[in-house]
């Protein structure tokens, strides 16, 4: 009877681990699949970290019981190797360096949040967009790219613009807004401390929103540098969300009702971010001066999206970082989502992950310096 037990254990785990291998590698193929109509293998891209610590907990569990089953996890890595690449950055922690190196330019990047609070007032909300001031002050980026970044022309609300220049000393900018009778505006910003010599914005085929592509040509000494930033679809998550996934995980009595919603929101943007995503590549191709590019993809390092926009370009974070460097704060600890990519004329020097929990997602920044004008 025991060595029945064991038997079926035995099976089992090995059924149970084959099954875990090809969504594993349905997984691995996410970044390589047209997003709009293989939804699914994308949702398995999203939960990528998570299969790969199962695959490599089996392998292991094998390697003590027995081995010739742990060439069943072992196999899948090696074909999983490039999306494994991307998810985990390998070199040694190091204190980031606040003295720049002469020649560095310093790139920074942050989703801000519409910064908390947009209307003046002295509650909770305008405190943490104080400290978000103080944090963006104490980086002395010499760019700066902010998206959900709030500005308005009524006295009651913020002038974060005009508060961001003048305290920070950044005299040049694109801020993209109509002056159409509205003194609120949301969307993206580039803020710099080198002249801005020319600027241009793609907004995307969704006029309800502020997603678009922004893009600064910036005059650094002699040379002439393109910066992009953008802010790609969101799931449009509400706190009603949130909670639903906390029901999902505790495995409430609504779990289907629930699922429902939650799914069709993500793939809602699964299929924008795939449209937004040829454009931006398009985009980025047509560059005509050494690009870097900054931004809140809201998708994860093994996806169509990252794959796409990233290219051949080089991952500040994975260049210099250290971990799975997650930049937004909410459902999962993987969620890399926010990136600074530099083409092939800059030398990525170092890199830094500001954890601070003020606005949803973390500020990154890299010190760049370009070696071929």
């Amino acid at each position: 009877m025991a060595t029945r037990i064991r038997l079926l254990t035995k099976r089992f785990l090995i059924l149970l681990n084959a099954g875990i291998v090809f969504f594993f590698l349905l997984a691995c193929l996410a970044p390589y699949l047209n997003p709009q109509r293989w939804w699914f293998i994308s949702f398995l891209g999203i939960g990528f970290p998570f299969l790969l610590i199962a695959v490599i907990l089996f392998m292991g569990w094998w390697l003590f019981i027995k081995r010739k089953f742990a060439f069943i996890s072992a196999i899948a890595l090696l074909l999983g190797i490039k999306s494994i690449s991307v998810l985990f950055a390998f070199h040694i922690p190091q204190r980031f360096d606040y003295k720049k190196k002469p020649g560095s330019i310093r790139v920074a990047s942050w989703n801000v949040a519409r910064f908390i609070e947009m209307k003046r007032n002295n509650n909770k909300g305008s405190q943490i967009r104080l400290k978000m001031m103080e944090l963006i002050g104490q980086q002395d980026a010499d760019i700066f790219c902010m998206q959900e970044f709030f500005h308005s022309l009524d006295s009651a609300w913020y002038p974060n613009l005009d508060y961001i220049r003048n305290k920070f000393n950044y005299p040049y900018y694109y801020y993209s807004h109509d002056n159409d009778g509205d003194k609120h505006f949301i969307g993206n910003v580039i803020f710099s401390r080198y002249p801005i010599i020319d600027s241009g914005m793609i907004r995307y085929p969704r006029p309800a929103l502020p997603e678009s592509l922004m893009h600064a040509d910036i005059k650094v000494n002699d040379d002439t540098i393109r910066v992009y930033t953008t802010h790609l679809q969101s799931l449009q998550f509400q706190k009603s969300d949130y909670e639903k996934i906390e029901k999902i995980e505790e495995a409430d009595k609504d779990l289907v009702s629930d699922s429902k919603t939650i799914f069709s929101k993500l793939r809602m943007g699964i299929a924008y971010r795939k449209i937004q995503t040829g454009i931006v590549r398009q985009l980025l191709d047509d560059s005509p001066y050494p690009y870097l590019f900054c931004g809140d993809l809201n998708d994860v390092p093994n996806s169509y999206t990252y794959f796409t926009i990233k290219g051949n370009l080089q991952d500040a974070f994975l260049k210099k970082g250290f971990g799975v460097g997650r930049t937004f704060s909410a459902l999962s600890p993987t969620l890399r989502i926010d990136y600074i990519f530099a083409d092939k004329n800059f030398r990525i020097e170092q890199f830094n992950r500001i954890v601070k929990n003020y606005s949803d997602h973390y500020m990154i920044l890299s010190d760049i310096h370009l070696e071929k004008p």
